[in-house]
């Protein structure tokens, strides 16, 4: 560990501490550094104020803050005045709780300088509805070990909570413009986001955005995203009469609607369980590839599962399409009776690779199922959202910056990846903001289980990330772009 700790540094402390005491290949690229005793400094700050991010954290989790029929009333409208007060805290001004017609958002500022640079610093308070597979009450916070365990904890109530405690461990030494955009629908697919950006364009305008809602390589090895699938998704009616009737007494002559939906369904794939779609293609492929004992480990899939597709497990999860049935109605098992039901209906997701335009993927998802259902039945397909995947240009000022600041933080190398997810916001703010650097970074592990049940952060890994924006946001304001 190099020599002994000055007294009283600990956490991300400690491992800064270590890294600066150390010879590093991390230096090779001729990186002006900035003082030791500074970054040592930042990094006693964040131990400081690292217990009040973890309270942050635990009042966000406990805001059940899910867009669904089921969601209790308003309950996204005091998520989202929660986290104005969260920005006041900081001393963000302007702050306003805006909507373009779907969840409310929350956008502040702290301006610092008009010479200075711009960063936008976005995270999402909305959260995924509740899976039946918890361990814990999933809105009340609980530490294990290491871990926070609860809805939103990793995705994306650590994000909001990165932004707020870099900004505090940074003070009066901030030395960029921060915009703030705490988004209330991306659980949704951002519906409205283009709408409300267009609306506000003059206050979430950027040379730099960070977006905090991504994942690191692990809790000890940082990460920046360098691509995403887009997502689209459709709703699939399938109906073969106007009543349900007696199987007993017209079974044979007629497959019922759910039968129908299932054989429908089973043409998406082929034989080895690759998308089998014309038009659905790889855009790309990677360089690196994934361990596929530890992604069957992080999935808990059963032992004798045979994985889909074919491919490397990197280019099969970050370049080619999936198709998932993520929904059916047809009756339960337990309210079922011998009768032949007439209607059913499923709700598919489609990951589009990145490059690939989504409407354009959902339109030929469209026709391959209108071509491919059976026996004359009705087909109904409903259109669901679409968002753009996303290729970052890491040949940038930022990505150095980034690069530096999360070595420093975590004291290992970043990795560059992409992931299978989908932000669409990050290409929409692309385009609406020409030249604008946008940074996707991590708050979650592939241990968080995000939008599944027993959802958890990794609390030493928060710290380090905190440590590492604070450097991040230094670092921009030195190159005083």
């Amino acid at each position: 560990m190099g020599r002994p700790l000055p007294p009283g540094l600990t956490g991300s402390g400690a491992v800064l501490f270590d890294l600066l005491d150390t010879p590093s290949s991390l230096w090779r690229y001729g990186w002006t550094m900035i003082p030791a005793s500074f970054r040592l400094e930042i990094a006693a700050r964040v131990e400081e104020q690292f217990p009040r991010a973890v309270r942050d954290l635990e009042d966000l989790v406990r805001i059940p803050s899910y867009a669904a029929p089921s969601a209790p009333p308003g309950v996204l409208m005091r998520s989202a005045e929660h986290v104005a007060d969260l920005l006041r805290g900081i001393g963000a001004t302007d702050i306003a709780v805006v909507s373009a017609g779907g969840g409310p958002g929350v956008i502040g500022q702290i301006w610092v300088d008009d010479a200075a640079p711009t960063v936008l610093l976005y995270a999402h308070h909305d959260v995924q509805p509740v899976a039946d597979d918890w361990s814990t009450l999933p809105f009340e916070p609980v530490v294990r070990g290491e871990r926070m365990y609860g809805r939103g904890a990793a995705d994306d109530g650590a994000g909001v909570v990165l932004h707020l405690a870099a900004i505090r461990a940074l003070g009066e030494d901030l030395a960029v413009n921060v915009r703030l955009f705490i988004e209330g629908e991306e659980e949704s697919g951002s519906p409205t986001f283009s709408a409300l950006a267009s609306q506000y364009a003059d206050r979430l305008a950027a040379d730099v955005v960070v977006i905090a809602d991504s994942e690191n390589a692990s809790p000890e090895v940082p990460a920046l995203t360098t691509s995403l699938r887009g997502v689209s998704d459709v709703t699939v009616t399938v109906r073969v009469a106007d009543h349900a009737v007696h199987s007993g007494a017209f079974g044979g002559p007629i497959l019922d609607a759910p039968t129908l939906l299932c054989r429908l369904i089973a043409t998406l794939h082929d034989s080895t369980g690759a998308v089998a779609v014309r038009g659905l293609e790889p855009t790309g492929q990677s360089d690196v590839d994934l361990s596929e004992e530890a992604f069957r480990r992080e999935a808990g899939l059963v032992p004798g599962l045979t994985l889909a597709g074919s491919g490397t497990l990197a280019d099969r999860l970050w370049w080619r399409p999936a198709i998932d049935l993520i929904g059916f109605d047809s009756v339960s098992v337990a309210e079922s009776s011998n009768t032949i039901q007439p209607v059913a209906r499923a709700r598919l997701s489609l990951r589009v690779p990145p490059g690939l335009d989504p409407a354009l993927a959902q339109a030929r998802l469209r026709a391959h199922l209108a071509e491919h259902i059976e026996a004359g039945a009705e087909l109904e397909i409903e259109e669901g959202v679409n968002g753009p995947g996303f290729r970052a240009n890491t040949d940038t000022p930022a990505y150095t910056a980034a690069r530096r600041a999360l070595s420093e933080a975590f004291g290992r190398e970043v990795v560059m990846h992409g992931l299978g997810g989908s932000i669409p916001l990050a290409s929409e703010l692309s385009v609406l903001f020409p030249g604008i650097e946008v940074l996707l970074t991590g708050v979650e592990d592939p241990d968080s289980r995000a939008h599944s049940g027993d959802e958890s952060v990794s609390l030493p890994m928060l710290r380090k990330a905190i440590l590492g924006e604070a450097l991040l946001l230094h670092y921009l304001g030195l190159s005083g772009r």
